[in-house]
């Protein structure tokens, strides 16, 4: 494993956000989960068979933005034996409180695994994990998003339903922290993967991304009262992620290349928009650049 040293922090990972400067970020390459042309992609969803040199070529790209931007990447020096190609989207496995990290149960049965290997990395990097949701209790990071330090918002969906979602709250009680659930659309069916962050992005602290046409009234009623302002995704772009955008910190974001129109409207919005080809790596098992990162550490927003 590979990692810069840890932050004297040992106690927590630091404020929850979204949306603060990127500082430490868990990396899972696609050579490390076996993502090749023999690897089952069918029933994982996927669009035709993994091709391991342009996932990797697409990966490196994302890998190169981070460094770049100064990120600190944990990383697995070795292939994760037990996992699928999903694994390269490790922002579901797990997920950072201000105590630690909280390993997900994941709706997607082919995934079980992942919880556990993002635990042997924490526990060899010396990061804290301070819970695991259990059954019947079922959790995805793609469906969880920090509206404030004191606030999460949970997706309840086919990912990550009511039971997930109570013992999320019970574990972020001790934080101080309210969980409010969030229906998600039935969309293409559970055979899809339909995350909340598939829906929005946090972009800074008053600003999301977001598919409206797919979220609950409820929802976008609560988010303008919490005083978050939309930059619509243009529709034609839904199926390529357009909503799945990465805050790196400083209104500098990282987003698929073949969103031309949405990241047209991000930069007319006053970001600063960095984007990747992600045509295998993302289009092909439908994980963006969200997805495909674990942020660990954020400053501030």
């Amino acid at each position: 494993m590979t990692t810069a040293t840890l932050a004297p922090a040992a106690a927590g990972l630091g404020p929850p956000s979204m949306c603060g400067k990127l500082v430490r970020s868990l990396l899972i390459g696609p050579r490390a989960v076996g993502w090749h042309p023999g690897a089952p992609w069918r029933e994982l969803g996927y669009l035709h068979p993994p091709e391991e040199e342009l996932a990797a070529r697409q990966h490196e790209r994302i890998r190169s933005v981070l460094l770049g931007f100064g990120v600190e990447l944990v990383e697995p020096d070795a292939s994760l034996p037990g996992l699928t190609p999903d694994a390269v989207y490790c922002h579901d496995a797990s997920f950072p409180s201000p105590r630690g990290m909280i390993l997900m149960r994941m709706g997607k049965e082919s995934r079980s695994g992942e919880p556990a290997a993002h635990a042997r990395i924490y526990e060899g990097q010396g990061i804290p994990v301070i819970g695991a949701v259990e059954p019947p209790g079922l959790a995805e990071g793609g469906d969880l998003v920090w509206l404030d330090e004191r606030t999460l918002l949970a997706g309840e969906g086919y990912r990550t339903n009511a039971a997930g979602i109570a013992q999320l709250g019970a574990i972020l009680a001790e934080d101080g922290v309210e969980v409010l659930p969030a229906p998600l659309p039935f969309g293409e069916g559970p055979h899809c993967c339909l995350h909340l962050m598939s829906l929005i992005s946090v972009l800074d602290r008053r600003t999301m991304v977001a598919d409206l046409r797919f979220l609950g009234v409820p929802t976008v009623e609560m988010l303008k009262e919490r005083g978050f302002g939309f930059v619509p995704i243009v529709e034609a772009e839904r199926g390529t992620m357009a909503a799945n955008v990465l805050a790196l910190g400083g209104r500098t974001l990282l987003a698929i290349a073949a969103n031309r129109g949405t990241n047209a409207r991000l930069r007319d919005a006053g970001f600063e928009v960095l984007t990747y080809e992600g045509g295998e790596i993302s289009q092909n098992g439908s994980g963006g650049p969200t997805c495909l990162t674990r942020p660990l550490v954020r400053e501030t927003a």
